[in-house]
């Protein structure tokens, strides 16, 4: 695994996690352009493996909040995640141990970096989705119940703070959040989901940071070498390239706090049809109007050429991409999570059938 990520890790890693980001995450340009800025100025981060951490450790979750769409235009002041974690801490009269990764997809994959790089402690290489969703509850460190959501702290680039100290549950964490974070123009830097490091290990999906790099990398050989990009993105995380074609259609807006809309690609023949709901992420795809991939499974959109992440405020009408189907981490896949991250908590009334195979969350893929 990744034991430190330099400046020459960031772009494998921006390729990679927004691949696994499914849309989402915010742009993993920018947000490499922020981390790279960062090293310069203090160097490398350290990434710890998970297993590494002492059961007693005090871990928090790191990543920004709000509509990606966004991010392009309200870039961030730059010491938001370390002026949040520094908030928590002060709310609970301690010091975090290490940070983890909220999400792996896109800009979000930096955010935990840059908070333990600005703070002096390590980044733990474990996320708690292997891909990015809208909303945070949707999160394995909080499936089984023995960690909440709060308390958390959200600041802005023009220093408003706001710490929430509890919530009647994770999903009134996420709405409580949500509205602060519209107020405060639709992003903000988030620190939450206190917990040990027992409880880390018990229920994250590990070594995504690794993973993400790894892609990066072999995209990166694949587009030097001239080869199917999409199908080496495909092998790298046991998926299946599932059509291609040109971005026809894209309905995009911002609501309530969230990209929301859809993108239709039609093939190149002009026979076939895939259209692509999306909040934020991609959650779930049609071939002809029969549902192909639904969420918790991951769909990627990348460049037909180059095999470069497409996310949904990317999207452009003409732009030639790949669709790839991507099995999801089992700790996406089990009954509790499934009420939190299927198809039906998007209101989707549709069976979650589960794609074969996987590799993301484990270490013996890399």
């Amino acid at each position: 695994m990744l034991s430190q990520i330099t400046l020459e890790d960031i772009r494998p890693i921006a390729i990679g996690a927004g691949i696994l980001g499914t849309g989402g995450g915010g742009n993993p340009y920018l947000g490499g352009l922020h981390l790279a800025s960062i090293i310069r100025e203090l160097g490398p981060q350290s990434m710890l493996d998970p297993f590494a951490l002492q059961d007693d450790a005090l871990v928090c979750v790191a990543g920004n909040i709000g509509a990606p769409t966004v991010s392009i235009e309200k870039l961030p002041e730059g010491t938001e995640m370390l002026r949040a974690l520094r908030l928590l801490e002060e709310h609970i009269g301690r010091a975090f141990d290490a940070v983890a990764i909220a999400e792996i997809g896109g800009a979000n994959s930096m955010q935990p970096v840059i908070a333990g790089l600005l703070a002096g402690i390590p980044t733990v290489d474990s996320d708690s989705m292997g891909r990015a969703f809208p909303e945070i509850q949707m999160s394995s460190f909080l499936f089984d119940g023995g960690v909440t959501v709060a308390p958390y702290a959200m600041v802005d680039a023009a220093d408003n703070a706001a710490v929430v100290p509890q919530a009647v549950s994770d999903l009134w964490g996420e709405k409580i959040a949500r509205n602060i974070a519209v107020s405060m123009g639709a992003r903000a830097g988030l620190v939450s989901t206190i917990m040990t490091g027992a409880q880390l290990k018990a229920t994250g999906v590990h070594y995504t940071m690794t993973l993400a790099h790894h892609l990066g990398c072999q995209v990166l050989a694949a587009q030097r070498e001239k080869s199917d990009v999409p199908e080496a993105v495909a092998n790298v995380l046991d998926g299946q390239v599932i059509f291609h074609g040109k971005i026809s259609d894209v309905d995009r807006r911002v609501s309530k706090g969230f990209a929301r809309g859809g993108v239709r690609i039609d093939s190149f023949s002009g026979a076939d049809r895939l259209a692509i709901e999306f909040q934020n992420e991609f959650l779930i795809a049609f071939i002809n109007g029969e549902v192909a991939v639904t969420t918790p499974d991951l769909i990627c959109i990348v460049t037909e050429e180059e095999g470069e992440p497409v996310t949904t405020e990317l999207l452009r009408y003409g732009t030639r991409v790949a669709v790839i189907a991507v099995p999801a981490p089992p700790q996406l896949k089990t009954g509790v999570a499934l009420e939190v991250v299927g198809p039906g908590a998007f209101g989707y009334d549709v069976e979650f059938r589960p794609l074969p195979g996987g590799v993301i969350g484990l270490a013996s893929s890399l």
